[in-house]
């Protein structure tokens, strides 16, 4: 079989000015660029899979935060997927695929350093950006290290429908929970959660105040909150949390095109009773889970035990169109771009 040649250009997204609240297409661009060459310890990597997720939304403001902003008329970063194409680093073949940060763009030259192999007969590729990738790691290490999981833990998640949010419900369950709520933005969602994803209950935030669908899902209170939005949905935790009860705070979905400061928990005054604790995390932090994570979460993901979705969107022109789309909710489980 004779390889593909290596076209002279190829389309990257660049970032023309920092949104102010909710992101316009005036805000970006997509250029045709040349396809560089790599050099010494670099591949070239033709990129099959993107992925656009909730945390690039702060990428694009400049205020200072824990990654660098997004610069100005320059190609964006996200996870990425791909063959390598050219190779000048010793150890990565062409045919490799690897799992990199230099998405928004059809061709990335990556130090070898910075690019890990993945095995494409063990999982789709696709998976290596969700289900086996940093999204899975984050639900992973969020629950089990930062909200202290333990067996028999009732656990809230909000924004469970989506990549992180589905997999910590199952981890859960898979764990020993003794009951997992989900909160999603649809009834289509709210029946996924239960029918597919073995929630023992799941409620549509849109209908009706958070915190009383939370007391109802669950009577007896919640051991474990993962946040993935924020707002009602944290003051509403905070009400029904146990003694002893941990937040990890992953994101905070529902304030992220806000353009005033939006208004904090109105109780927490409450964890002084339950004794309760938040945490924020960060996955970066969590890096060296990444070998269990894989040892005990492959098998259950090879096995179907552990279910997942994705909603993939075709082109990288659609590429913006699919991150805005995280934005607004319209994904199922982890949004991903097929070049």
């Amino acid at each position: 079989m004779t390889a593909t040649p290596t076209p002279s250009t190829g389309r990257e997204w660049h970032l023309r000015t920092r949104p102010v609240g909710w992101p316009s297409p005036d805000d970006f661009a997509l250029v045709e660029t040349e396809v560089p060459t790599p050099g010494e310890g670099q591949v070239l990597v033709r990129n099959e899979y993107l992925s656009v997720d909730p945390y690039m939304r702060g990428r694009m403001s400049a205020a200072k935060s824990y990654v660098a902003p997004f610069e100005l008329g320059k190609v964006m970063q996200g996870g990425a997927v791909g063959e390598v194409v050219a190779s000048n680093a010793e150890g990565i073949a062409v045919g490799d695929h690897v799992l990199h940060f230099f998405g928004w763009r059809e061709y990335a030259v990556v130090a070898a350093e910075n690019a890990v192999k993945v095995d494409p007969e063990a999982a789709p590729l696709s998976a290596y950006l969700g289900v086996l990738g940093m999204t899975g790691l984050t639900a992973y290490a969020g629950l089990l290290r930062t909200a202290s999981f333990k067996e028999g833990d009732s656990v809230f998640v909000s924004g469970a429908a989506g990549a992180v949010g589905s997999q910590v419900g199952q981890l859960a369950k898979l764990k020993g929970a003794s009951r997992v709520i989900g909160s999603a933005g649809s009834d289509e969602k709210v029946k996924l959660l239960v029918e597919e994803y073995g929630f023992d209950a799941a409620f549509n935030y849109k209908n009706g105040p958070v915190g009383e669908q939370l007391r109802e899902a669950a009577p007896d209170g919640v051991d474990v909150y993962f946040d993935n939005v924020g707002g009602d949905h944290l003051e509403a935790a905070i009400g029904s949390l146990n003694q002893g009860g941990r937040i990890a705070v992953c994101g905070m979905i529902s304030v992220y095109n806000n353009t005033e400061p939006a208004p904090g928990p109105r109780n927490l005054a409450r964890l002084i009773q339950t004794r309760g604790r938040i945490e924020g995390f960060l996955v970066g932090d969590h890096y060296d889970l990444q070998p269990e994570f894989v040892r005990e979460v492959g098998p259950w993901v090879r096995s179907g035990e552990l279910k997942y979705r994705e909603t993939v969107v075709e082109g990288i022109e659609n590429n913006l169109e699919a991150f805005l789309g995280v934005l607004r909710g319209d994904n199922t489980g982890k949004m991903i771009v097929k070049l």
